[in-house]
């Protein structure tokens, strides 16, 4: 086994327990209210995505479809925390911005699928044959350093030495702990996915 299968088997693992992980905590609880249900099952389609698209999953759906679904998707969360009636709007925008920003991530993977060759065929009749690499690698850039931050966040706001002191802030339950880890986890596997793909 090559060392690409190694980490493919490795990510397929982190996806498929982040997609058990986002049903169990907010799509399958009796009560979570519909934002929470939406944004969980938001959240497993783009695990089990990802997990497929390792394995060249991707071409069972239309890449148009997928494009579509995931830019609806990245939308979503700004869209609903404008929308909250309640509290501060933009700290529910910004809390919800690594989730738009992941969705993003996988629209920008299948966006290649949509007419491959089209883009690098009108970039040479230009007279720009790099164009659209250069394009490509600086989205990707982005989104690699967006999502590396947020996975940062995630993982190490909880570490006790970390905080200016135990005061400033009030002991994180388990849950929140578990919460914080996967979502570290998931934007990492996302950043190594981008890195990937072609």
């Amino acid at each position: 086994m090559c060392a690409t299968d190694v980490v493919s088997s490795l990510l397929t693992v982190l996806f498929a327990a982040a997609a058990v992980h986002a049903l169990r905590r907010r799509v399958l609880p009796r009560s979570p209210g519909r934002r929470r249900r939406v944004d969980g099952v938001l959240h497993t389609v783009m695990a089990v995505a990802m997990a497929a698209m390792l394995w060249g999953g991707e071409a069972m759906v239309p890449a148009r479809v997928q494009v579509a679904f995931f830019v609806g998707a990245a939308l979503w969360f700004p869209v609903s925390a404008l929308s909250r009636r309640h509290g501060t709007r933009l700290s529910e925008a910004a809390r919800n911005a690594p989730s738009a920003v992941g969705m993003a991530a996988m629209a920008w993977m299948a966006r290649p699928m949509v007419s491959p060759g089209h883009h690098a065929l009108a970039a040479a009749h230009a007279g720009h044959p790099m164009g659209e690499q250069a394009t490509h690698g600086a989205g990707t850039g982005v989104l690699v350093l967006c999502l590396l931050a947020y996975a940062l966040r995630s993982l190490t706001r909880d570490m006790p030495g970390l905080r200016r002191s135990a005061d400033d802030s009030p002991a994180c339950s388990t849950k929140e702990l578990y919460g914080h880890f996967w979502e570290g986890a998931t934007h990492l596997g996302t950043v190594v996915m981008l890195l990937m793909h072609p």
